[in-house]
């Protein structure tokens, strides 16, 4: 479910792939449907690095291969800041070819350290414009969401205890101990919902906010998991908060089997807008297969099959969401939003204050 799941997809899609599984076609099928006007003919193999949470269904991936004549591998470094890290640590000698997963909370940094070839694709949907994350087409938009408080419905029920809805009341003396987050400095959630502080309170005024919540008893782990099946009450029932950092689309994988309602909601007023990008990586030789990957991505038939394989919105608006989405899987109306400039240019002091403020 939600990034577990995502991860667990992601390690099946490699071991096909590297098993060699792949379906390779006539030669003439790699050449780029766009690209640059002097890109050569792409090769027969395709390096993607990406975060460890992309899954894709087997069978468009095969299919892929097979329409293409391309043998695609993957590398999976580590979560979005971790992938981001790595390609600018191998900027001279590149993991791969293409890129999936820098989200705009860390798309600044990777665009500054040069390690994107613009690409401009004629296949990006209409309406997705609004996702870019510059004017040189550094990178694609490929799906997006909204991390958001999540609650446990069944819990404040039994407790007698009228749910928060904002940000602020989060900080109010009785839901004092029931919120856990994730680390910014380690989780890309965390860093999203501290992202969503500094949207809600400005650059200079989300410490404060950070010192009322850790005086009422927010707890922090490292990762998404931990929070969400160790801690939060409200998806296995175990843990002892009702609150938790996760995703709008959380709830729509606890409805249970059969149909009904999930126990759980996300508070649409405390969200931070996640988007995900594809890039071509600088220094590919292999700069037609990896335009063509990211044209792969922006089709409808993937764009279909992001909310159930990785629990993203598709960022193409005509595509046919899952049923439950539209019930249990809301998008914010107002999501906190934060220039991506400058998150590029204050996010490692943001995370070290927050570090300071919250840890100690």
């Amino acid at each position: 479910m939600i990034r577990t799941t995502r991860t667990a997809g992601m390690l099946a899609v490699a071991a096909l792939t590297l098993a060699g599984c792949s379906v390779i076609g006539d030669d003439d099928a790699a050449a780029p449907t766009r690209g640059n006007g002097d890109a050569a003919e792409a090769p027969a193999e395709l390096t993607v690095v990406t975060h460890d949470s992309f899954s894709l269904s087997e069978d468009l991936l095969a299919r892929f291969e097979s329409d293409t004549g391309l043998d695609v591998t993957f590398v999976a470094p580590g979560d979005g800041g971790t992938l981001v890290n790595q390609l600018i640590l191998t900027k001279d000698s590149p993991l791969g070819d293409v890129v999936y997963g820098v989200d705009n909370s860390f798309a600044a940094r990777a665009i500054d350290a040069g390690v994107l070839e613009p690409y401009r694709t004629d296949a990006l949907p209409a309406g997705a414009e609004q996702y870019a994350a510059d004017d040189a087409g550094s990178l694609v938009p490929v799906d997006m969401g909204d991390v958001c408080v999540n609650v446990d419905h069944q819990w404040f029920a039994d407790a007698g205890l009228p749910e928060p809805a904002t940000l602020a009341d989060l900080t109010r003396p009785e839901y004092k101990d029931l919120l856990v987050v994730t680390n910014p400095g380690t989780s890309s959630p965390g860093l999203a919902f501290l992202l969503a502080t500094v949207g809600a309170f400005g650059a200079d005024g989300w410490q404060e906010y950070w010192q009322q919540l850790r005086d009422n008893g927010v707890k922090v782990v490292d990762g998404w998991s931990d929070a969400y099946y160790v801690d939060f009450s409200g998806s296995e029932g175990a843990g002892p908060r009702p609150l938790v950092v996760s995703y709008a689309s959380s709830p729509a994988a606890e409805v249970p089997e059969g149909g009904g309602e999930p126990r759980t909601g996300a508070l649409l007023e405390t969200c931070f807008r996640q988007v995900e990008y594809a890039g071509v990586l600088a220094g590919t030789q292999n700069q037609a297969a990896a335009q063509k990957f990211i044209d792969f991505l922006l089709s409808p038939e993937v764009q279909a099959d992001i909310p159930g394989q990785m629990y993203m919105y598709p960022v193409d608006p005509q595509v046919e969401l899952p049923a439950a989405w539209a019930e249990h899987a809301p998008l914010a109306e107002k999501p906190f939003t934060v220039a991506p400039e400058q998150i590029g240019a204050r996010r490692e002091e943001w995370i070290r204050a927050w570090s300071d403020i919250v840890i100690g």
